[in-house]
C-alpha cells in the first residue's frame, strides 16, 4: 500500500500517544478504533476521518483542530472560526460533500467580508460602531413612510387605541 500525505500526522500522533504514556492498544481502545488501524494511521498508511481524528483526540485529551492541521483538513489560521471550522468537521450528522459545502461557503462570507472592509480593519470593532439597519435600511426598526396595515401611514387606528374594530 502507497503511504499517504498523513506521515506527519501519525509520527505526531503516535508522540502523543508516547507523551500521554498509552500503548498502541490502550489508545485504540479509548480512542474506539480497532488496533491494526490505529497502528497503520500513525506508520502512515491510512488517512483517517475528522471523525477518527475527534475521537482520537478525545482518548490523548489534546485539541482535535489540533489533529485536524497535522492532517492538512484545517489551515492553520490566527483563529478565524477554527472552532466552527473543526465542529462541522466532526459533525456525525452530515456526510463529507455537506461539510466541503459549508466550509466553502463559510469561506466565502469571510473573504466577502474582508474585501469590505479597510486593510487592518478589526471585524469586531466594525460590528461594534456600524448601525444596525433593518430590511427597508431605516436604523431605527421602523419602516420610513411605510403603510400601517390597518390602513393608515404612520396615524392611530381604533385597534391601537384598544377599542375593537
Amino acid at each position: 500500500m502507497a503511504s499517504l500525505n498523513v506521515g506527519p500526522l501519525g509520527e505526531y500522533i503516535r508522540e502523543q500517544r508516547r507523551n500521554a504514556q498509552y500503548s498502541l492498544r490502550q489508545l485504540a481502545e479509548a480512542a474506539g478504533v480497532s488496533n491494526p488501524y490505529l497502528s497503520q494511521i500513525e506508520r502512515g498508511l491510512r488517512k483517517p476521518s475528522a471523525e477518527i481524528l475527534q475521537q482520537i483526540a478525545k482518548a490523548l485529551r489534546i485539541s482535535a483542530e489540533t489533529l485536524y492541521v497535522q492532517a492538512g483538513i484545517l489551515e492553520e489560521r490566527r483563529g478565524e472560526g477554527l472552532e466552527l471550522r473543526a465542529s462541522i468537521l466532526a459533525d456525525p450528522l452530515i456526510n463529507e460533500r455537506q461539510k466541503q459545502a459549508l466550509l466553502a461557503v463559510y469561506d466565502a462570507f469571510l473573504k466577502e467580508n474582508a474585501a469590505g472592509r479597510p486593510s487592518g480593519a478589526d471585524p469586531a470593532k466594525a460590528a461594534a460602531t456600524d448601525p444596525v439597519t433593518d430590511a427597508d435600511g431605516a436604523a431605527d426598526g421602523t419602516a420610513d413612510g411605510a403603510a400601517d396595515p390597518a390602513g393608515g401611514v404612520g396615524g392611530s387606528t381604533d385597534e391601537h387605541r384598544g377599542k375593537a374594530p
